[in-house]
């Protein structure tokens, strides 16, 4: 698992109102304290993430989508 996400990990594992230090996690996962603080909050994502032309759960539901529509009477599927 790649360390930033092994701090998030760890930054989500912990109990709804638990005090924690992101300096003191990034330290210990070895990323930077700014990174791990934006990727945690949702305001960044990872460079691979970002560079796609569509997003990873996008696709899942557009996945979803189309095989709803193959399953519908009268749709003919080819090969």
């Amino acid at each position: 698992m790649d360390p930033i996400q092994e701090a998030i990990a760890e930054i989500e594992s912990q109990e709804l109102g638990d005090k924690f230090s992101y300096q003191a996690i990034a330290k210990k996962h070895g990323v930077a304290r700014m990174t791990l603080m934006r990727r945690h909050r949702g305001e960044t994502e990872a460079y691979g993430v970002r560079n796609l032309s569509l997003h990873p759960q996008h696709e899942k539901e557009l996945v979803r989508y189309i095989d709803t529509l193959t399953e519908r009477p009268g749709f003919r599927k080819l090969g």
